[in-house]
């Protein structure tokens, strides 16, 4: 699935940081139906006279972001993800609490407690730069999507010259998953000096969605996917968004870059659906790594794993292959193998990288119409993406 759990120092994604019985010959990530409407009202060109300069002052900000602190690229995709998956792509995500108030927004749900701050940086200081050329034009919703496309494409293959304490082993599946997965590997610190070579898909992003009035922790819960949730339950989840189960299955592979805490996959290492014992589904050599690094009781609540144990720090489709060797890191992703309806679809992305890119900004664009506001009536734009207008 598409989102998990990452924090400041460490990263999910979900979270984002993640989510047929046959494989039809071609299929359509971006058929119409009733959810996606008003994705016919957004456009490429909505700020072509007003802020013709907007993707080049947003891409300004992501390349230096993702050069000081490569955590922002997974971290603000998820970010991306749970925006609209719970109100909609209009950016409620990134208001935050009045003191004093009692009131909780989005930011302070239980699921969204490790979101991390890079990514809300990320938005923030492409929001000021924008404000500077182009005042009360530019939605923070708008930011936040391309943002998230900039960073898909800036997501890389890293390569490590960093102390020895620190050192990233040969990039060989036994080296990967013998790995003791520390939150170092999502800190800043960790990433200085990493070669940075050709990342994931670019792709053009339709604009004009303005930002929401409404942001309530309340309505967290309910409308993101779990760590332990049924293929059943996902597809009834996305389907409740206008999102097919080939979305489902497509935007599952931003796995392919960020990490998970212990405490999202832990379950499946020691007492596995109540069996007490691990899940059978899960390579031994990755379920011995995987438990040395997080103990069933008393363990470091920091300490993560990547999503991707073969080339977690490159956006490709080694996601899906993953899967097939029983690499999976959460059962939600290893599910995605088992069950019959989506597996041909996880077997297609596995063998057809440039048709996973393709998939996957369709499916990106599709997402990005969630629930979009419009109009002063139902939106605002904001000065402040922490703050509403009134």
């Amino acid at each position: 699935m598409l989102l998990s759990s990452f924090s400041s120092s460490s990263f999910l994604l979900v979270s984002f940081f993640f989510f047929f019985l046959f494989l039809p010959t071609s299929y359509s990530l971006t058929k119409p139906t009733n959810a996606t409407r008003r994705h016919r009202q957004l456009s490429i060109n909505y700020y072509a006279t007003s802020c013709p300069q907007l993707e080049q002052l947003v891409a300004s900000v992501t390349a230096q972001q993702f050069k000081e602190a490569p955590v922002s690229g997974p971290a603000t995709i998820r970010l991306f993800f749970h925006d609209c998956f719970v109100e909609g792509c209009d950016g409620s995500i990134l208001i935050s609490s009045k003191p004093g108030t009692g009131v909780l927004v989005e930011k302070d749900a239980y699921d969204n407690r490790d979101l991390a701050a890079e990514a809300f940086e990320s938005v923030r200081k492409a929001k000021v730069l924008v404000e500077s050329k182009c005042p009360g034009v530019v939605s923070c919703a708008d930011i936040l999507v391309i943002a998230a496309r900039d960073f898909v494409h800036l997501c890389t293959s890293l390569k490590d010259n960093y102390n020895e304490k620190h050192t990233w082993r040969a990039p060989s599946l036994l080296a990967m998953i013998e790995l003791d997965y520390k939150s170092r590997y999502s800190s800043p610190k960790m990433f200085h000096g990493f070669h940075v070579q050709a990342g994931g898909p670019y792709y053009q992003v339709k604009k004009g969605r303005w930002d929401g009035k409404i942001s309530k922790a309340s309505r967290v819960n309910s409308n993101l996917p779990r760590a332990n949730s049924t293929v059943d339950e996902l597809i009834k989840l996305f389907k409740s968004k206008g999102l097919t189960m080939e979305d489902l299955v497509v935007l599952s592979g931003a796995h392919t870059i960020g990490f998970a805490h212990c405490e999202h996959f832990v379950n499946r290492l020691y007492d596995y659906g109540g069996t007490k014992q691990p899940d059978s589904a899960i390579d031994p050599r990755l379920l011995k790594a995987l438990k040395m690094s997080c103990p069933r009781f008393g363990g470091n609540a920091d300490i993560v794993a990547p999503f991707d144990v073969t080339t977690p720090f490159t956006f490709d489709n080694a996601y899906y292959g993953n899967l097939e060797a029983k690499l999976g890191l959460l059962a939600t992703d290893q599910a995605l193998f088992l069950d019959p309806r989506t597996k041909p679809l996880v077997q297609a992305m596995g063998k057809d990288r440039q048709k996973f890119f393709q998939e996957f900004a369709a499916a990106m664009e599709k997402m990005g119409s969630i629930g979009v506001k419009r109009g002063r009536r139902h939106g605002e734009k904001r000065k402040d993406c922490s703050m509403h207008m009134s």
